[in-house]
């Protein structure tokens, strides 16, 4: 599989942003992603009461979904708008606090308290900061990252999430020569190369 035509492909976070602003968000399910709801059960492994943490989350309605379940969901997302849209459109009351870790960095927390949106940079994330989760759902974070950043985007997932966590990772598949990504298109041998 040659993926050439994507390896030298840089997204950047004004690009990002801009597609929040011009409602360009095809990527956005409404009704929640078919593929965790077959596999939740994987997800959860018969445990309650996780840490679920969502990467570049935008305004993911599966996020209140297990926040409802009783779980605590940690998302993290660059777009203020895409946040606090989350927000407005479950009708969840929240408050907003500065990161003192991060330079610029918001956290958006419901008052309920289970669930805490970061707005800044993946990057900027570490396990000192938001702990530790027993799950992810990675519906399309993996392939919205640069192809140059997923060794450093697989290494950041791999410190945050606990020994018996469990990792749900959504990618799609097509001829990376006919689409520029994103989504970026990363083949099963690299994944298994980045997370091992």
């Amino acid at each position: 599989s040659d993926v050439g035509s994507q390896k030298e492909r840089v997204v950047t976070e004004e690009e990002w942003l801009q597609k929040w602003e011009m409602g360009n968000i095809g990527f956005h399910k409404e009704e929640g992603h078919p593929l965790l709801q077959k596999y939740l059960d994987v997800l959860l492994n018969g445990r309650s009461g996780l840490r679920i943490f969502f990467p570049l989350c935008g305004k993911a309605v599966e996020m209140k979904w297990l926040a409802d379940m009783g779980h605590s969901v940690v998302g993290v997302e660059i777009s203020e708008q895409a946040v606090k849209e989350f927000f407005s459109e479950h009708s969840l009351p929240y408050c907003e606090e500065p990161v003192p870790e991060i330079s610029g960095a918001k956290m958006f927390q419901s008052t309920s308290g289970n669930i805490s949106l970061y707005c800044c940079s993946i990057y900027d994330l570490s396990s000192s900061i938001v702990g530790k989760f027993d799950g992810v759902w990675d519906r399309g974070a993996l392939v919205a990252v640069n192809p140059c950043d997923r060794q450093r985007y697989a290494s950041l997932m791999i410190s945050l999430v606990e020994k018996n966590s469990s990792y749900l990772l959504v990618t799609v598949s097509y001829d990376p020569n006919k689409h520029k990504g994103p989504p970026f298109y990363v083949p099963e041998s690299e994944i298994k190369t980045l997370f091992g």
